[in-house]
């Protein structure tokens, strides 16, 4: 990987043209210098925000480009497309804009916003299909019997020169930039900018993030089948297998690419919305889960981060952000023995109180204590400013002769911090 091949099937030159062809029905997004992600990072991070798309995803960029290449006779038959969120929006709104009927074809699993939000951009919804696979069986069904164009989200030549132009932006912006990082799923927005990063500079390094869940990409670059996948907050990038197309580019073309878990792309979407004050979806936070978790990958370099995307549902989000306040500390459990007669509650709480925590929950457990039945235990859940305070609460409750334990986030294990 990493080497430039002059017999690949697509060029520099086809997305420059892309570029050209787009501009003008796409955003032209900052990219922006991140000062905080960067001191607590050790690197220069600068952030692609492609979440600021009419449609909040690159996806546009590939699906505009594809769209312009239609012939008039194949405008006039329409164009239909399988997916369940980004690449419907992008194809929906832009084949709108140019006049062209679409169908979009979406998992019967898809939440209803998002096939509210495909139908009001002008498409015709048809749901079909336990998953994408399914439902792009269904799509060529109905290419086929209405004789539309069928718009694959990454297996396209016009589609993957549409989505290189992020890197054409980005180094134009910061022309000094030593390292791409990219999420990886079909692998069309990687592939795009590899093609167009390495005619600008080819000594750029190109490093793509898969989900750990969805290694498919890793694994075929081993020589490995991909595996079955799993549940991922990384959804846009949880894809079984790339395209023949997108592969052959990668392993031409990319110099590496890194896994992320779960708990660290949770950790970045919520660190880009406290820090960015942005919102990312799963597959735009990897790239800065990847840095997150990588660190000796890229200390002292100067990085650009895309951020792909920014559709995530609101109570995903509501449960990230949840999530994210329990890693930190700054939502916490500790299980407190009192004795079990008026007034003990009123102690513990001013305790808390004193020592500055926001109590947000509270339950006796008085059945399934081990205590003595004169004793009860308090499961309280606190409010702090950071795992510093928490644990200065804790002290407080301690040094007040309570027995206090910490409960960890599955409510089973307990770390007794004593009495």
């Amino acid at each position: 990987m990493g080497a430039s091949g002059a017999d690949l099937p697509i060029r520099p030159e086809d997305v420059a043209a892309a570029h050209a062809r787009i501009r003008g029905g796409i955003r032209r997004t900052p990219t922006l210098p991140s000062r905080t992600l960067s001191e607590i990072h050790g690197c220069e991070i600068w952030i692609k925000f492609e979440n600021l798309q009419y449609t909040a995803s690159f996806k546009e960029r590939g699906a505009l480009n594809r769209l312009l290449r239609l012939t008039p006779e194949e405008r006039r038959r329409g164009v239909v497309a399988a997916s369940a969120g980004n690449h419907a929006q992008g194809v929906a709104h832009h084949a709108r804009r140019l006049g062209i009927s679409a169908v979009i074809v979406m998992p019967e699993t898809t939440p209803f916003v998002k096939v509210d939000h495909t139908e009001r951009l002008g498409a015709r919804v048809v749901l079909h299909g336990r998953g994408v696979e399914e439902a792009a069986a269904e799509a060529r069904r109905i290419a086929a019997r209405e004789r539309r164009v069928f718009v694959h989200p990454y297996d396209d030549p016009a589609v993957v020169a549409g989505q290189g132009t992020v890197a054409l932006e980005m180094l134009e912006d910061v022309p000094d930039l030593e390292v791409l990082v990219v999420p990886v799923g079909g692998g069309g927005l990687i592939s795009g900018i590899a093609v167009a990063a390495r005619g600008l500079r080819p000594e750029v390094e190109i490093v793509g993030v898969e989900a750990a869940l969805y290694p498919s990409v890793v694994h075929l670059l081993r020589g490995e089948p991909p595996p079955a996948g799993g549940p991922t907050i990384a959804d846009g990038i949880a894809v079984k297998r790339p395209a023949e197309l997108t592969l052959r580019l990668i392993r031409a073309l990319v110099d590496e690419v890194l896994l992320v878990e779960e708990a660290a792309i949770e950790a970045a979407v919520v660190a880009l919305l406290e820090i960015e004050k942005t919102v990312a979806e799963g597959a735009g936070a990897a790239p800065l889960a990847a840095v997150a978790s990588h660190p000796d990958r890229f200390r002292g370099r100067r990085i650009g981060l895309v951020l792909s995307g920014g559709n995530i549902d609101s109570r995903i989000l509501s449960s990230v952000i949840l999530r994210g306040l329990v890693r930190s500390d700054r939502l916490v459990r500790y299980r407190v023995s009192v004795p079990d007669h008026p007034g003990a509650l009123a102690a513990v709480a001013r305790i808390i109180a004193r020592a500055g925590g926001n109590i947000v929950d509270v339950v006796h457990q008085r059945a399934f204590s081990r205590l003595s039945v004169r004793q009860t235990d308090l499961d309280l859940t606190i409010e702090t400013r950071n795992r510093d305070h928490a644990r200065a609460i804790a002290r407080a409750l301690v040094a007040a002769g309570h027995h206090v334990r910490r409960l960890e986030p599955d409510g089973v294990a307990e770390a007794d911090i004593g009495k």
